[in-house]
């Protein structure tokens, strides 16, 4: 029996559509899998900037784990993502906390994991949309899955943007503080990830009052988590931490 015209149309669009998504599932896991052990180049939120950029040029240069100061891996931990070691790509108990925060303050309060924040600022362009937030949610999964917690937070601390076209810490270091990254004191550190809500906005060099609080507040969570001890912590496999850092104020 012969199919119609329209039962044609109808088998050839179910054929391309399956053929895409598993053509995406497949060139998104193969990528992801990738970068677990390859560093990036370039991430899709570097080459934006620099096409938006005038003047300025790129400063980015990649540093494995052991070539970073733990101080600002704590540190980075301790402001941007306390329950790194623990969650599954997403911080439910921040989110409730973002949204109840959110519903008394004028000033809205993200929740973003560092794993959401690697998946936006690696993999997808910085846009507000719903599809992007998805592909958001489908990376992180993804990464959560195929990375290790020390790959995710030293993808974190090399390709976030922390300064003006200034990417990562080894960047950072070597613009503000003239020294390698694995030589960053803990002052340094917590001055550098004090920016890290608006890097274009804020300045290390030049704190105002906003980074200097900042950058106490961030010192004294790095204590709270028992310093530079918290980074057992993301190679241990259970849900409760080692420690109750759960009263102190993000």
């Amino acid at each position: 029996m012969s199919l119609s015209k329209w039962d044609k149309i109808k088998y050839f669009t179910k054929s391309y559509y399956k053929d895409v998504i598993t053509g995406f599932i497949v060139f998104t896991v193969a990528w992801v899998l990738l970068l677990r052990v390859f560093s990036p180049p370039l991430t899709l939120l570097m080459i934006k900037r620099v096409l938006g950029a005038e003047e300025k040029g790129l400063v980015y240069e990649w540093k494995s784990t052991n070539e970073i100061s733990p101080y600002i891996r704590v540190c980075a931990m301790a402001s941007e993502d306390q329950n790194l070691p623990f969650h599954y790509g997403m911080d439910l108990e921040a989110i409730d906390k973002a949204l109840d925060v959110n519903k008394r303050s004028k000033k809205v309060f993200g929740a973003s994991t560092i794993t959401q924040q690697v998946a936006k600022n690696v993999f997808l362009f910085p846009q507000r949309s719903y599809i992007r937030k998805g592909l958001e949610l489908y990376f992180t999964i993804l990464i959560e899955t195929v990375w290790t917690k020390q790959r995710i937070l030293e993808m974190y601390l090399n390709v976030a943007e922390m300064g003006d076209m200034v990417f990562g810490v080894e960047a950072a270091s070597q613009v503000y503080f003239r020294k390698s990254a694995q030589k960053l004191t803990l002052s340094e550190s917590a001055s550098i990830i004090a920016v890290l809500p608006n890097p274009i906005k804020y300045s290390v060099k030049k704190p105002g009052a906003y980074v200097s609080e900042r950058q106490q507040q961030i010192i004294s969570l790095y204590h709270s988590l028992d310093g530079n001890q918290y980074l057992r912590e993301l190679y241990i496999k259970t849900d409760n931490s080692l420690y109750d850092f759960k009263k102190y104020k993000r």
